[in-house]
């Protein structure tokens, strides 16, 4: 069985990398030359492929790990290859190298959602197989193969981390995670996760002895009571776990390469005076914290065809009945959030070649009062993101959820690339859907990923004060 899973999921992956081969063609051909920010990343990769290794352009904002690795691949294949002249970094072999991350990214999500579901190998490996394609298929990662962006690449060198810490392979994980800041600095929050979930699974196995003494063998985390009791319970358990030397020396055996490089980007940060390595005034940090609002209703809306269902809608209804003064403190909360701290970037209200532009437009700026309607949408969307994480131990959650904030909170600009990473690691966490629940989302992905490549090539528009041609994207 395991041989035939196998034998399916390449014969996936070449169709997969065949038709994305047939897109990228169509997209290079229509637009040939550097396009938005790849005119910033393009012509720097070039002088990277030109030895020009202590030139920069001050506009990038991100670490040099794309151009690095663009030339650590292409040059070699076009020694092979004999290629010489312009075509050796060109904008199209450049795009091309975010191909070959797509496929790393389709067999990391396999591999992932192999570590992660292993129970019932032979019922759930179709399952596994068709997960993996669709995640591999999420429309805003999907998208940003086709052009010269660090997402695809950053994406995978996460994965890649997150991947080692399940097996064990701090040391291997912690010098990805190296190579996953160089591609994009917030990916430091994202290896703090990966540290995140090895406390958490010393933590757990601390629980799981504690309860079992007393002979609670059917506690676990994640049934730890939404109440002040339960809240006391988990703190008393915490700070007993901290205090412990056994405890402490465990978690540091296992999770300093982690420490490490934390150090290291710390040190970094010091010496370049900020997270940001150019163009400061357009990446400000502030407190935007409906952006937390605006992830789970992103999620909510791409995930609905596994996560939503007439079960859990009535759960939630009950929720709120049983413990109507939660969701009131909690509608209160969201409501002053909304009202005290939400930040509008520049670029969200001027540029209209992004789609979160028209969703700006054509939704929060209808009313003022609509930012504030939306509030029940967010709590339902909020709830439903966790009780589709309910199987995970409650530490785990406390990791996810704290790295979720740091990642998202601090972003002045609404934009959905910031979304792909917390996404995914959402996405493979919950349990396997079922296979039609599974080709509704594939299926929902495929038409998002051609309507959107559809829009990006045939309905270009111009500016009245450029003449250069303006596409739609995410």
């Amino acid at each position: 069985m395991e041989k035939f899973e196998g034998y399916v999921f390449a014969a996936l992956c070449s169709t997969n990398f065949l038709v994305s081969c047939l897109i990228f063609s169509k997209v290079t051909r229509e637009q040939r030359e550097a396009y938005m920010d790849e005119i910033f990343h393009v012509p720097q990769a070039q002088k990277y492929c030109q030895g020009k290794f202590s030139e920069w352009d001050p506009m990038i904002t991100t670490l040099p790990g794309l151009y690095l690795v663009s030339v650590g691949i292409i040059k070699p294949v076009a020694w092979l290859s004999d290629l010489t002249g312009e075509v050796v970094c060109s904008t199209a072999m450049l795009r091309f190298i975010n191909l070959l991350f797509n496929c790393g990214n389709l067999y990391l999500i396999y591999l992932l959602l192999c570590k992660l579901h292993p129970r019932e190998k032979t019922r759930t490996a179709s399952r596994r197989v068709l997960s993996a394609l669709s995640l591999s298929a999420f429309p805003v990662l999907y998208f940003f193969n086709f052009l010269y962006y660090t997402d695809a690449g950053s994406t995978f060198f996460i994965l890649f981390t997150y991947l080692m810490t399940l097996y064990g392979c701090h040391k291997a994980a912690a010098l990805l995670g190296v190579c996953s800041v160089l591609f994009r600095q917030t990916n430091i929050i994202w290896l703090a996760f990966c540290a995140g979930t090895v406390v958490a699974a010393k933590m757990d196995e601390a629980w799981r002895v504690e309860h079992t003494k007393k002979r609670e063998e059917k506690s676990a985390p994640s049934q730890v009571p939404l109440s002040l009791c339960g809240v006391k319970r988990v703190l008393h358990f915490s700070a007993e776990f901290l205090s412990s030397p056994g405890h402490l020396k465990a978690v540091l055996l296992a999770a300093w390469p982690y420490a490490a490089v934390a150090v290291g980007f710390l040190a970094f940060v010091v010496w370049n005076d900020g997270v940001v390595v150019g163009d400061r005034a357009s990446h400000e940090v502030c407190l935007n914290f409906p952006q937390i609002f605006y992830f789970f209703c992103f999620c909510l809306l791409l995930s609905f065809p596994v996560s939503l269902c007439f079960q859990r809608v009535l759960r939630f209804l009950q929720a709120v009945r049983k413990q109507p003064l939660l969701f009131l403190l909690l509608a209160s909360a969201s409501l002053l959030l909304v009202w005290k701290f939400t930040h509008v970037h520049k670029y969200l209200l001027a540029d209209n070649r992004h789609y979160p532009f028209y969703v700006w437009k054509n939704l929060f700026r209808r009313h003022q009062l609509v930012r504030f309607l939306l509030v029940p949408a967010y709590i339902y969307a909020g709830w439903n993101f966790l009780d589709s994480l309910k199987s995970r131990s409650l530490f785990w959650t406390l990791a996810f959820f704290s790295c979720l904030l740091v990642s998202t909170v601090p972003q002045k600009l609404l934009e959905f690339r910031y979304f792909i990473v917390p996404y995914l690691m959402y996405r493979l966490h919950m349990p396997l859907p079922s296979l039609p629940r599974l080709a509704m989302e594939f299926l929902l992905y495929a038409v998002v990923n051609a309507v959107t490549i559809y829009i990006f090539i045939a309905k270009t528009f111009r500016w009245p004060y450029s003449v250069e041609t303006q596409r739609f994207m995410w």
